[in-house]
């Protein structure tokens, strides 16, 4: 076996309405996202073959062997990657549980290709994808809900540095799937105004029971109750479908981050039902929605409509890409690989030899929150996360990773890195994550853009808002200064080159109580990489960042004294 082939895993998930092939990597440093070497996918629907006649049957014959020759080829696929043979699995879930010849099917693919079929049982089914939804953010608190083909999952979760716990109940399983959801839909819909009607109080009491078996901890009715309602995250293609299709009718439109894991609506955008199947009925070629999907958006904006009705408020929803296979995946690995953070997990290949000395440099340069005479607080998600460790170890890593590149290629390909370049596949980053880091980055590089590439960069401003917008801008060319300065990464302990220190200083010139950021710069005298000429561009950024045709926001044209930002004030001190 290849030197560091012992640590792929290949899966098979069998569901409901898709069987999904993939082979990971989980081997250190960055088993926490899971690294996917393959991925396929085979667009079989075992729910809807064994209803191909209009009422329930066996699976076909003739879709046994379309499965059958799917496998077969993912096992060629499987021996030509080097994976071992004991670490492939078959996970079949309940569309293979309960038909009615699954022993003879899961015969047919033990006699074919030597795997056998573990059968998920229905309360597994609901923790394991519980598992996969943990793997999808750093911490969660909330509901978590798997809409698959036949069922629909709920349960809740606290997951925060590794530990994750669901409810001792495990997760209430619903026969109220996506592809099951349109069946019973249809059949009430023909019946008459009363039969539906009967339908969506049938579901409205379920969901309301399911709730209320599933013991909620006051730890997380006191944290929804503080923060505006819980905090809902969504799995499964059913909701990842209704997940696309809200992407594609966001305010912020063409929505620039393409990838479902780390989506966020609120509420009332998660509820629209209206204008979503007005969408999904008009617009054929939605990113991401298959035909198959279209058609079950009745059922899942019916389901959307009474499980909102039915559950304590929602504050928001969060889409994720974390399933089962997810899910059978994250479990597997230690606690302590669990509680590490995905964007940092992400990045540590690139770790420059000085990180700690670097990430602390860049923290000096940030003041300390709060604001002070600030008349509001900052948006909470978005500042925490710039002034984050986890965030700043990111930044470091990335400093000077496209300084090879181009010049005039080096803020484009900085700005799409974490959508298209090395950043795109990871797993379990958000998108606020994805858009503070990839504008930091950007301004990192100076931020000037082709035309091309401006308005993806005004939409990826747009989606953190104004004041983030403002910090980004900040942070990014604090961290030109000290890549500037170290180009290498390296720090030489005998002889500093720099130190940052930004505070915050009351305003003055006119400006009343608005507060001002002074950066303080100490360097060493006659060192050749901080002087006058070598840092004399990167402080002269930082102080056009502070000017109040610079800020954020506010009247005509976006920028100007109704913004947001801070005057910036850059003192260089050579004595180090």
């Amino acid at each position: 076996m290849a030197a560091g082939k012992e640590h792929y895993r290949a899966l098979v998930d069998m569901g409901s309405n898709g069987i999904r092939f993939s082979i990971s990597d989980l081997s250190p440093p960055t088993a926490r996202i899971m690294p996917t070497i393959f991925r396929d996918r085979c667009g079989i629907s075992l729910y809807e073959a064994q209803y191909s006649t209009g009422k329930r049957g066996p699976i076909p014959p003739d879709v046994i062997q379309e499965v059958l020759a799917a496998l077969l080829r993912f096992k060629i696929t499987c021996q030509d990657f080097g994976v071992p043979g004991d670490q492939i699995r078959v996970i079949a879930t309940e569309a293979t549980r309960e038909a009615i010849n699954s022993v003879e099917y899961r015969q047919a693919i033990k006699d074919r290709t030597g795997w056998q079929v573990e059968m998920l049982p229905r309360a597994e089914e609901g923790r394991v994808g519980a598992m996969g939804v943990a793997s999808s953010f750093p911490s969660i608190k909330g509901l978590v809900m798997d809409l698959g083909g036949g069922s629909v999952q709920l349960t809740w979760m606290i997951s925060e540095n590794g530990a994750v716990t669901t409810s001792p109940k495990g997760a209430v399983s619903l026969p109220y799937g996506a592809a099951a959801m349109g069946m019973k839909l249809a059949a009430a819909e023909q019946a008459g105004d009363a039969a539906k009607a009967q339908l969506r109080q049938e579901l409205k009491t379920r969901f309301q029971q399911a709730y209320n078996d599933l013991e909620i901890p006051p730890e997380l009715e006191n944290h929804a109750t503080a923060h505006g309602g819980f905090s809902l995250y969504l799995s499964g293609g059913g909701f990842r479908g209704w997940g696309y299709l809200l992407m594609s009718s966001h305010r912020i439109n063409p929505y620039p981050i393409p990838i479902i894991n780390g989506f966020r609506v609120d509420r009332l955008d998660f509820q629209n039902t209206v204008d979503i199947q007005a969408l999904a009925s008009k617009k054929k070629d939605t990113f991401r929605v298959s035909d198959r999907r279209a058609n079950q958006v009745p059922a899942v904006a019916f389901l959307v409509t009474v499980l909102t009705e039915s559950l304590p408020a929602i504050k928001e929803a969060h889409f994720c890409q974390g399933g089962v296979r997810e899910g059978i995946l994250y479990q597997s690995l230690p606690p302590s690989i669990q509680a590490l953070h995905p964007l940092e997990t992400a990045t540590s290949l690139y770790t420059p030899p000085s990180s700690q000395i670097l990430t602390f440099l860049l923290q000096s340069a940030i003041p300390p929150l709060p604001i002070p005479h600030h008349q509001k607080p900052p948006p909470e998600q978005h500042i925490q996360h710039l002034t984050s460790l986890p965030f700043l170890h990111a930044l470091t890593s990335l400093l000077n990773h496209h300084s090879p590149l181009p010049k005039e290629s080096r803020p484009v390909a900085a700005l799409r890195c974490t959508t298209s370049g090395l950043l795109a596949g990871v797993h379990g980053i958000s998108h606020d994550d994805r858009a503070l880091l990839a504008l930091v980055l950007c301004e990192r590089w100076g931020a000037q853009l082709s035309p091309t590439d401006a308005g993806y960069l005004q939409r990826m401003q747009a989606l953190v808002g104004d004041e983030a917008t403002w910090w980004c801008r900040y942070v990014g060319r604090v961290a030109a200064v000290v890549g500037g300065v170290w180009p290498a990464g390296v720090v030489d302990g005998t002889q500093q080159r720099l130190e940052l220190l930004g505070r915050w200083r009351e305003g003055g010139n006119g400006s009343g109580k608005r507060s001002r950021i002074e950066l303080v710069l100490r360097v060493r005298e006659g060192d050749n990489m901080t002087a006058d000429e070598g840092i004399a561009g990167s402080v002269k950024a930082l102080e056009k960042v502070g000017k109040r045709k610079n800020w954020v926001g506010g009247g005509g044209g976006g920028e100007g004294k109704d913004g947001f930002g801070f005057k910036v004030d850059v003192l260089v001190k050579r004595d180090l």
